[in-house]
C-alpha cells in the first residue's frame, strides 16, 4: 500500500471513529493523533532499518510537538486512530492491531526490567477508553473494550469488556456498541 493510500485510510478511519471530524483537511491538518501515528510510522522504519538513535530523536520530538509518545520499536497495524492523544504512552515491545482505537492518557507500559516482551499486545478491533492503563506483556483480545481508566494486569478473552482496577474482564453482549459501552457511566471510575 502507497504512502498516500495509507494516509488516506487513516483519515478515513478518523472520520468514522470521531464524530466531530468535520473534514480530511481538517483532519490532515490537525489531529495530532494522527501525526503521532504517521510520523511512528517513519521511525519504526528507521528503528528496523537499524537507525535507532536517529529513530529515537525524532519519536522524542514527535513527542514534544503532540503530547504522544510512541517508541519507533513498537509495531502499530492499519487504521489505528488516537483521539485526543495527549499524555499516550505506547513502549518499544507493544503491538497494536487494526483498527484500534486509543483515547488520551492511555499508556501501554511494562512492569517489567528484564529484556524481552515487556509491552502489550492488542487484538483488532479493541477500543481503550481516557486514562486506562494496559501494564505487562498482557494480551487483549480482538474487540475488546477497556473502560476509562481501568488498570490490566492480565490477559483478556476477545469480546470482553474490562473495567475497574485491578481490571475484571467480562464477556461483551453481542449488541453493545463501541462508543456506548465505553460512554456508559458505570464502564469509567
Amino acid at each position: 500500500m502507497g504512502l498516500v493510500s495509507r494516509v488516506r485510510e487513516d483519515i478515513a478511519a478518523a472520520k468514522l471513529r470521531d464524530p466531530a471530524a468535520r473534514g480530511s483537511l481538517e483532519l490532515a491538518l490537525l489531529y495530532s493523533g494522527l501525526h503521532a501515528v504517521w510520523a511512528h510510522r517513519l521511525n519504526h522504519r528507521l528503528w528496523r532499518r537499524g537507525f535507532r538513535f536517529l529513530a529515537r530523536l525524532n519519536s522524542q520530538l514527535v513527542r514534544w510537538v503532540t503530547g504522544i509518545e510512541i517508541h519507533p520499536g513498537a509495531v502499530i497495524g492499519r487504521r489505528f486512530f488516537i483521539d485526543h492523544g495527549m499524555g499516550v504512552v505506547i513502549g518499544e515491545t507493544a503491538e497494536v492491531g487494526d483498527d484500534v482505537l486509543i483515547y488520551h492518557g492511555v499508556t501501554l507500559g511494562g512492569r517489567q526490567r528484564e529484556g524481552g516482551k515487556r509491552h502489550p499486545t492488542l487484538g483488532d478491533g479493541v477500543a481503550v477508553g481516557a486514562g486506562a492503563k494496559i501494564l505487562g506483556p498482557v494480551v487483549i483480545g480482538d474487540r475488546c473494550v477497556v473502560g476509562a481508566n481501568a488498570v490490566v494486569t492480565t490477559d483478556a478473552p476477545a469480546d470482553s469488556v474490562l473495567v475497574g482496577v485491578p481490571a475484571k474482564p467480562r464477556p461483551r453482549r453481542t449488541a453493545e456498541d463501541t462508543r456506548a459501552v465505553l460512554a456508559a457511566p458505570e464502564y469509567s471510575i
